[in-house]
């Protein structure tokens, strides 16, 4: 599917890979909705890609306003082509430290936010393209990019909450790819691996600088976001790429901390 004035949603698109893939998507020709939970981030989002796009704050795991987000999108441009789902939190905990077990709300923020959240822009935003005329060179009618995570397979001590929602976002690909495979939508996962966004920007140098000696193959260094938001561009385009997931990653493979 060429991106060239097609309408393009984004999930976590107010920093880190969210932000990138706007950045990249905008830039080759699609119509952006940026959807993030925090409206700060977004103020000014089209200026800082330099743009216009269309912006709403959302909360993922609230399905009722996911459901109207995506129509509002759809008022916006007329139709939904790709769905891309970078909205995602981290938060650690042992599953026994120190005595006191792992706390249920950060469990239930996790996976609400990671994997509850990706569904539900999953689910709506395949309705919206069901309603897509089929592209006249493919046949497809729309294209749908959910964010895994290395630690879906190597997930480290204190990820069992992180781990377990990125695995479900790998699991429900090919099932998902199958429903609406007779629609004519595909589905695709990234796995990323170690990237400089948020997440790691607070650690210390040495910390990582150990990251990536420890971790990471070749080439030594973290992802950014511009190469994620190029391999996203790729899928799009690629209409081949189907029911499947890909590692970002450098050959990385994560160690037990």
């Amino acid at each position: 599917m060429k991106l060239q004035d097609k309408s393009v949603l984004i999930t976590g698109a107010g920093s880190g890979l969210g932000f990138e893939t706007c950045k990249i998507l905008a830039a080759a020709g699609a119509r952006v909705a940026g959807f993030d939970r925090d409206a700060d981030a977004l103020a000014g989002l089209a200026e800082r890609i330099g743009t216009p796009l269309f912006t709403h704050a959302l909360d993922v795991t609230d399905e009722e306003a996911v459901r109207l987000a995506v129509d509002r999108a759809c008022e916006e441009f007329g139709a939904v082509h790709a769905v891309i789902n970078c909205a995602g939190v981290g938060d650690a905990a042992k599953t026994v430290s120190r005595g006191e077990v792992f706390p249920s709300e950060v469990w239930h923020k996790v996976i609400s936010i990671n994997l509850t959240g990706t569904f539900n822009m999953v689910k709506y935003g395949a309705l919206a393209m069901m309603r897509n005329e089929p592209d006249v060179e493919t046949g497809e009618r729309g294209v749908i990019v959910n964010t895994s995570s290395g630690a879906a397979k190597h997930g480290q001590m204190g990820q069992a909450a992180y781990a377990a929602s990125k695995a479900g976002v790998l699991g429900l690909t090919l099932p998902v790819a199958r429903d609406l495979a007779g629609d004519s939508i595909r589905v695709v996962a990234i796995s990323p691996g170690l990237f400089d966004t948020a997440m790691v920007a607070g650690l210390p140098d040495k910390v990582r600088d150990a990251l990536v000696q420890k971790m990471i193959l070749f080439p030594n260094r973290m992802g950014t976001g511009a190469e994620f938001g190029a391999l996203v561009q790729h899928i799009i385009e690629n209409s081949y790429l189907n029911a499947t997931s890909i590692d970002l990653d450098a050959g990385a493979r994560m160690t037990n901390r």
